[in-house]
């Protein structure tokens, strides 16, 4: 940034979507649909922006690039681009990890720069005194079941009625909706474990995580580590999945609000506390104030978005786990029917 000096830079920690951004210097590193919100809306709140991205720039690239340079942001693509932090930088956010050891985290981190990840990023920007909840998925390795569970959320959320939308893996870059000039009534937010790294003040409404990953997996303990971090600080429920005693141990050992419940998602009959299947029935026995005696049904397997649910038991677990997540926020069980019903089907 040519060793410009700018005088009177904002304290970062006080700055949202309401506030002027003039005079911070920020780097984004990542070129993806994340990395390109955070640097458009950076501009858009008056920062001055480098985009930087290793990645050579193809035909969606060099059009963001241009788009950013209109906009008046300084683009650097291909490789070498990100292999020093510029002098003058106020802020770093990284598309992905930002723990990840790169030159440009390490520099930062050497300076006392601080290191956002997109979702750190887009929590901060949150409307001034916003409490439009956010209900939060993770899981491990492929983020396919990630991306499939917050888009059958957002199905059964807008049977409800409510102005929402999926958000992160599955969806719109979570900076871009939280920027939205109309406040969402709730998001459905697919995070993997590299954004949970850098989830900073994340405080999710209700969370899940699908599965940990296996032991001997690479990055196994960092990133069961890190999935565990979507569950801090819940306020309504922290969904498990039943199957796999490993996400339960996430709960147990999260700091949550009082009074979060944590909730159980089964393939088989539901104890209490739990959405499970009673043969061909969706059960909720976690929700309705009778759960210690019976369940109340949300739907039948054929109102699943499954082809086949004896062959896609994954698929089963995760429709299950967006209807837990949706009777959390008060999503009536009618609405959870009509949403399961009008979700796209693999």
């Amino acid at each position: 940034m040519g060793g410009r000096q700018l005088m009177d830079t904002p304290e970062l920690d006080t700055l949202g979507r309401d506030d002027s951004w003039a005079g911070v210097r920020a780097v984004v590193a990542g070129f993806g649909p994340g990395g390109f919100a955070a640097a458009d809306n950076l501009l858009h709140l008056g920062a001055d922006v480098l985009a930087l991205d290793e990645e050579p720039g193809d035909t969606e690239r060099t059009e963001r690039a241009e788009l950013l340079e209109v906009l008046g942001a300084r683009v650097r693509l291909g490789p070498g681009s990100t292999a020093t932090l510029p002098d003058d930088v106020d802020l770093l956010v990284v598309q992905g990890d930002p723990t990840a050891p790169t030159p440009l985290v390490a520099a930062a981190r050497e300076r006392g720069v601080p290191v956002w990840g997109e979702v750190d990023l887009a929590w901060r920007l949150r409307a001034s005194g916003s409490d439009t909840p956010w209900l939060c998925v993770t899981g491990p390795g492929d983020t396919s079941d990630t991306a499939e569970t917050v888009r059958v959320l957002e199905a059964i959320l807008r049977a409800a009625g409510l102005r929402s939308l999926a958000v992160g893996e599955g969806g719109l870059p979570v900076v871009e909706a939280v920027m939205d000039p109309e406040a969402y009534d709730v998001l459905a937010v697919g995070l993997t474990p590299a954004q949970l790294r850098g989830a900073g003040g994340l405080q999710a409404d209700s969370a899940a995580v699908l599965a940990v990953p296996a032991p001997d997996s690479p990055g196994a303990k960092a990133d069961r580590l890190a999935m565990g971090r979507v569950y801090d600080q819940v306020r309504v429920a922290c969904v498990y999945a039943v199957a796999d005693p490993g996400t339960e141990e996430l709960v147990l050992e999260a700091d949550v609000r009082e009074g979060a419940r944590a909730i159980g998602v089964t393939l088989g009959m539901p104890g209490v506390g739990m959405v499970g299947l009673v043969e061909d029935l969706v059960a909720d026995r976690a929700f309705i104030e009778e759960r210690a005696t019976s369940a109340a049904e949300l739907g039948t397997l054929s109102d699943l978005p499954v082809s086949d649910v004896t062959a896609e038991p994954a698929a089963v677990r995760n429709a299950l786990v967006a209807a837990a997540l949706a009777r959390a926020v008060g999503v009536p069980r009618a609405a959870v029917r009509d949403g399961l019903r009008a979700a796209p089907r693999d």
